[in-house]
């Protein structure tokens, strides 16, 4: 299986998301591989991390650029799960990696900025739904504000609902320092302290894999 995490802007967390879910299927004994296509490289380093510090189990990783479909096929051949981590912008990585993944994970802040480039983020979507049938989409609201004062969240489902082009996950992933902490030693939250955290990555994998 295929997963990609990409989104039309930077800074809403993706990076932290696909290392979660790649450790997360590791951690259950599943054959993952982490494919960073991002030229910020925050997947490959925290995997590199990982590796230096000989943190089990170890996740095998690369990186790649440009048109990234063959490469995304080989592995899937060899791998029971690809993670693929794209940059946050179009880009002919996320174009063509969705042209064969099975799952597309499109994480949003709850902030008008982010859901702005929802529009356009649907028409690529749909131009890979012409040549990939097989791939769904899911929207992940991330970076959620932990004051239940503030009600961005609720707004931003509102909005999303607007796109029956995606599924919208249920789980929601809060900004939480566990998820800072944890990426800055090389590991996932599943090997930090913080239940909470923990629990939202567990439901999130859970809801995206086996629905």
């Amino acid at each position: 299986m295929i997963i990609l995490i990409g989104s039309q802007k930077g800074g809403c967390g993706k990076s932290t998301i696909a290392v979660n879910i790649a450790a997360a299927l590791a951690l259950k004994g599943k054959d993952v591989f982490l494919l960073d296509a991002d030229p910020q490289s925050s997947s490959m380093r925290w995997a590199q991390d990982r590796l230096d510090t000989e943190i089990n189990p170890h996740i095998p990783h690369a990186q790649a650029s440009g048109n990234i479909h063959q490469t995304l096929k080989d592995l899937a051949s060899k791998y029971e799960y690809v993670i693929a981590d794209t940059a946050g912008r179009d880009s002919r990585e996320l174009r063509t990696g969705m042209t064969v993944a099975n799952i597309l994970i499109s994480p949003a802040r709850p902030s008008q900025y982010d859901l702005d480039t929802l529009p356009h983020l649907a028409e690529v979507y749909s131009q890979a739904k012409d040549i990939n049938p097989k791939l769904s989409g899911f929207l992940v609201l991330n970076l959620c504000p932990t004051n239940p004062v503030i009600k961005e969240v609720a707004a931003a489902q509102e909005f999303l609902s607007d796109y029956p082009e995606f599924k919208l996950a249920s789980t929601l992933v809060y900004d939480r320092k566990a998820y800072r902490d944890s990426i800055s030693e090389g590991k996932s939250v599943l090997e930090w302290s913080d239940a909470k955290a923990k629990h939202e990555i567990e439901a999130l994998v859970e809801e995206i894999i086996h629905g």
